[in-house]
């Protein structure tokens, strides 16, 4: 990278280090234990790691600094997506073989063998992602749990449209981690941003289970879409999120989205959003301007930004919520 290009991740820092063993150490207490050799007599690493993780993701930024061969085997327990910021790299997982670039991401699948040479001047931004989280999380979208592992297409165009838009899922997540006052800090925040980018990942990214992701869903009935919306009415101050409402009513998330499109003419989101807005003005208007602020109220349902709240609020209501807290 250029050095007038901040790294990203820059208050994460793991290691930096000149020492082949000490890298290899390092990478391998973040990810797994592996093989790294450099390629090359006259190769010299410098190499170094940024990381932060929150629930059951993480972003890595990891540069090597020379040519370098890096043998995992099979990664088990987890996925990644390993996107070049400049560079190339050749990456083998199974019987698959591409050439990662700036243009095309990685996604070894966990269960075959990886075997990997990042050229020199190839650093990485890397989504990891725990495989029981991913696969619990296909299963809530499917309505029924996985009995294979998820294998990935090797490959990841990252021009597709569908790519672009995970992208920024994960741009935002960059630029959050580097923030000590970011939404990364609200585990609310935190559930809604790892939903998005691993659904968002599952509809883009082709595997063995695009086909029954994308197929047909059964109908939901409007029994199921009411308790569905008593579920969401019981429990809006909660990090609730589509997949676990799906879950409690025993139906896949596409099915119960088309269910509320269908009997609600909204969608399972619009519909919790429209249930928090309802419970924000309540409070403002029994609150006290004294003793109350309209963050304050909007953060303990769930509203982090403050401009989309107001915006959101006076659309549904008329009027400003702080005009509502006036009185």
């Amino acid at each position: 990278m250029s050095t007038s290009t901040p790294i990203p991740l820059g208050a994460h820092e793991r290691f930096r280090t000149s020492d082949v063993e000490v890298a290899q150490a390092q990478v391998g207490r973040a990810f797994r234990p592996h093989d790294l050799r450099l390629v090359g007599r006259s190769a010299r690493l410098d190499a170094r790691l940024h990381g932060v993780t929150f629930g059951d993701t993480g972003l890595y930024y990891l540069d090597y600094g020379a040519d370098v061969m890096i043998t995992p085997g099979a990664l088990e327990d987890f996925y990644l997506v390993q996107m070049p910021l400049a560079g190339a790299a050749e990456i083998t997982c199974g019987r698959e073989q591409i050439i990662s670039t700036p243009r095309v991401a990685s996604v070894p699948s966990p269960t075959e063998a990886l075997a990997m040479r990042w050229r020199a001047g190839n650093p990485q931004l890397i989504v990891w992602i725990r495989r029981s989280a991913l696969e619990d999380h296909l299963g809530k979208l499917l309505g029924r749990q996985p009995r294979m592992p998820v294998r990935f297409d090797l490959g990841m165009d990252l021009t597709t449209p569908g790519a672009r838009s995970w992208l920024g899922i994960v741009d935002l997540l960059r630029r959050d981690a580097d923030n000590t006052d970011g939404m990364l800090g609200q585990p609310l925040v935190v559930k809604q941003l790892e939903y998005l980018l691993t659904t968002q990942l599952l509809l883009t990214q082709p595997h063995n289970y695009t086909p029954a992701l994308h197929g047909e869903q059964p109908r939901v009935a409007p029994p199921t879409v009411r308790r569905a919306m008593e579920l969401i009415e019981g429990h809006a101050a909660e990090p609730l999120t589509v997949e676990d409402v799906a879950e409690a009513v025993g139906v896949s998330v596409r099915a119960l989205q088309e269910g509320f499109r269908r009997h609600l003419g909204t969608t399972p989101v619009s519909y919790l959003r429209e249930v928090r807005l309802d419970r924000v003005r309540a409070e403002l208007t029994a609150a006290s301007p004294g003793t109350t602020t309209v963050t304050d109220v909007a953060y303990r349902w769930g509203f982090f930004h403050p401009g989309r709240f107001a915006i959101a609020y006076k659309e549904r209501f008329g009027e400003h919520p702080s005009q509502t807290l006036r009185g």
